[in-house]
């Protein structure tokens, strides 16, 4: 139960950190220019070991910012923009590809995206059976 709270605690005010500057512009007043032709996709990705993210305790956590630049602390923010952007912000259809074989030790690996893709707000939980089924199945995107 601790770590559960502890999850929401960190994942909760992460994302508050990375969109809440975000809001800002909803509540502008109406006829306030937009502060940019782009729309927001800023997101908070994270690793963790359980069997979801509700007793996952989160081992790596970075922010990915892609409109109207690639930023944030992900180590590949380019290339991990460029392949949400291909796949049209679906992270079910992100796919490392190749042919890679790995072992049926059952050590289970969640990964979460929490934020916001053009203008939408995104809320995505994944969980693989180990950690080399993960890097075998998502692109850069969780590779971090």
């Amino acid at each position: 139960m601790r770590n559960t709270a502890r999850w929401a605690a960190t994942l909760g005010l992460t994302a508050t950190a990375v969109c809440g500057p975000l809001t800002g512009a909803a509540l502008a007043a109406p006829s306030a220019a937009p502060a940019s032709l782009y729309a927001p996709s800023a997101l908070v990705l994270t690793v963790g070991h359980g069997a979801d993210a509700a007793v996952a305790v989160p081992e790596r956590v970075v922010t990915l910012t892609c409109a109207p630049t690639a930023s944030g602390t992900h180590p590949a923010a380019s290339d991990a923009c460029a392949e949400l952007r291909a796949a049209g912000g679906d992270f079910d259809a992100l796919s490392a590809g190749g042919d890679v074989l790995c072992t049926k030790e059952y050590n289970p690996v969640v990964v979460t995206a929490v934020g916001v893709w053009q203008g939408k707000r995104v809320s995505y939980e994944r969980t693989f059976a180990n950690e080399c089924v993960k890097n075998a199945s998502v692109s850069s995107v969780f590779a971090f």
